[in-house]
C-alpha cells in the first residue's frame, strides 16, 4: 500500500503581498545555507546611500518571485486547462509537476547572485565558451546542480514528482528536460516575468517612490496561452490587459531613469566593483588572468568559494581597513561626483561634446559612466497580445510593439556622465565652465 505523505504549510509575512505560503519541502530548501546567504546580499547594493530605506535583500525578493510566478501559473492554467490538454498534450499530473518546477526555479533563480547586486558581476571571470564574462545566472545554476541536490531530490514530498536538481537548473538555463515545460520559462525570464513583477513593486516600496507601481491584478487575470507569428505556443496577454502590460514596462522605465541610474548610486556601483576587485586580488591565489575575479562556476569547490562572498563579508573587510582607496571613499561617503552629463537619449553632437570635455579635463576624470539600457526588446521577445476575436482555436497573437504607441516611443537610454574626485570637483567645474564658455 502506497504511503500518503501529508503536507504541512507555513506562512511568511511579506510587506508587498501580506503572506507568502510555503510547504515543508520549500522550507528545507529555504533553510539551506546557500539560500540563507541571500539574507546577506542587499537587493540594490549601495542604493541606501541615496535612498536610506533600500536595505531589503535578495532573500525576500526570491520569495516574492516564487509567489508571483505561482499566481501567474495558476491563473493561466485555470483559464486554459482544456486548451493546454487538447492542443499541447498536458495532463493534470503534468500541471502539478510543472507547478512545483516553476515554484522551485523561481525561488532559486537568484541563489547564486553576486554581492552588491549587479556591480558584483563586474568581477566575474570570462566564460571561455562565449568569451564573455559569466552572469549571476550561471552561478545560480551551478549552485543548484552542485550543492542543492540532496535538499531538492530527497524530500518525501518529491516522491510523486521525481524532480532532479538538474531539472531545476536546466529550466533556468532554458533547456528543460520536458520540452513542454519550456512554455513556463517566460514566467521567470521575459519582459513580463515574475522577477520584474516583484522587484518593481518591492524596490519602489522600500525606496519610498511610486514609480514602480503597476496593475498586477489586471495583468494576472489577462494572462493566457496563445500562438506567436510562427505558430509556436507562447505566454500572452489578452487584448483587454495590454495597457496593464504597458504599465509594467513604463514602471520599469521610470525606475531605471529615476532610481537605478541615479547619478550617486551609479558612483557607488563603480566604487564597490573596484573594492571587490582589490579584495579578490589580495585574497585568492590564482593565475594572472584570474586575479581579481571570482572563481568560475565550474565545480562544487569553486561554487563554495564563490558563495563565501556576501555583503557582510565585504562590509567587515572595508571596516577593517581593507579594500584599497575606493573602500576609504565608501567609508567616508566621499564618492566621485558627476560634473557633466548628456541627455538620456543623447545626440551624436552631445556625445562628441562629452568626449571633448573629457579630453579637456584630462587626468582629473576618474571615469565616464555609460548608463545604458533598452526598455523594450522587439522580435522574438516582444510581448504577445491575443486579440479578442482570436480567443478560439486560432489564438494568433499580435506584438505589443505593433499596437502600442507608448512602447514604440521608448528609446533606449544611452546617457553618459563624467565623474571626478570630490576634492577636485571645484577645479573640474571651473575648467568646464571656461571650456563651455569658449565653445
Amino acid at each position: 500500500m502506497k504511503k500518503v505523505v501529508s503536507m504541512k504549510f507555513y506562512e511568511i509575512r511579506d510587506p508587498i503581498f501580506g503572506f507568502i505560503t510555503i510547504n515543508e519541502w520549500e522550507r528545507e530548501i529555504i533553510d539551506h545555507w546557500a539560500f540563507q546567504r541571500l539574507r546577506r546580499i542587499k537587493q540594490l547594493a549601495w542604493t541606501d546611500m541615496v535612498y536610506p530605506g533600500a536595505t531589503h535583500s535578495r532573500f525576500e525578493h526570491s520569495l516574492g518571485v516564487m509567489h508571483i510566478a505561482t499566481q501567474m501559473f495558476d491563473a493561466i492554467v485555470h483559464k486554459n486547462a482544456e486548451f493546454l490538454k487538447s492542443e499541447m498534450n498536458f495532463t493534470d499530473a503534468g500541471f502539478q509537476r510543472d507547478r512545483v518546477l516553476v515554484r522551485l526555479a523561481s525561488l532559486l533563480h537568484d541563489v547564486g547572485h553576486a554581492p552588491f547586486s549587479h556591480s558584483g558581476e563586474e568581477v566575474m571571470p570570462k566564460n571561455p565558451a562565449t568569451d564573455k564574462p559569466y552572469k549571476h545566472e550561471a552561478y545560480s545554476e551551478a549552485t543548484i546542480r552542485y550543492l542543492m541536490k540532496d535538499v531538492i531530490e530527497n524530500h518525501p514530498l518529491n516522491q510523486n514528482y521525481h524532480i532532479k536538481a538538474d531539472d531545476v537548473a536546466d529550466f533556468l538555463a532554458g533547456k528543460p528536460s520536458v520540452q513542454r515545460s519550456l512554455l513556463w520559462r517566460g514566467l521567470i525570464t521575459s519582459q513580463l516575468d515574475a522577477d520584474r513583477a516583484d522587484y518593481l513593486l518591492r524596490d519602489s516600496h522600500h525606496i519610498g517612490v511610486e514609480y514602480g507601481k503597476y496593475d498586477l491584478k489586471r495583468l494576472l487575470v489577462t494572462l493566457t496561452v496563445a500562438y506567436d507569428e510562427n505558430g509556436e505556443p507562447v505566454l500572452a496577454v489578452e487584448e483587454g490587459g495590454w495597457h496593464a502590460a504597458e504599465g509594467l514596462i513604463l514602471a520599469r522605465y521610470m525606475m531605471f531613469t529615476q532610481v537605478y541610474f541615479q547619478h550617486t548610486r551609479r558612483a557607488y556601483d563603480y566604487h564597490i566593483a573596484r573594492v571587490m576587485h582589490h579584495l579578490l586580488k589580495e585574497s585568492q591565489p590564482c593565475t594572472d588572468s584570474q586575479r581579481g575575479k571570482f572563481p568560475a562556476p565550474t565545480s562544487a569547490e569553486n561554487v563554495k568559494l564563490y558563495l563565501q562572498w556576501n555583503d557582510w563579508l565585504v562590509y567587515g573587510l572595508i571596516h577593517s581597513g581593507q579594500g584599497g582607496p575606493d573602500a576609504e571613499i565608501i567609508r567616508k561617503r566621499r564618492h566621485h561626483r558627476s560634473i557633466y552629463q548628456t541627455s538620456e537619449v543623447p545626440t551624436v553632437e552631445e556625445l562628441n561634446l562629452l568626449e571633448e570635455i573629457s579630453d579637456e579635463l584630462g587626468e582629473i576624470v576618474c571615469f565616464v559612466d555609460e548608463a545604458e539600457s533598452s526598455w523594450y526588446k522587439f522580435g522574438r521577445e516582444d510581448i504577445s497580445i491575443l486579440p479578442e476575436e482570436n480567443k478560439g482555436r486560432n489564438r494568433k497573437t499580435n506584438q505589443l510593439s505593433a499596437i502600442s504607441s507608448v512602447v514604440k516611443g521608448l528609446n533606449p537610454i544611452k546617457q553618459r556622465r563624467i565623474y571626478v574626485p570630490l576634492e577636485r570637483k571645484k577645479e573640474a567645474e571651473d575648467k568646464l565652465k571656461k571650456y563651455l564658455g569658449g565653445v
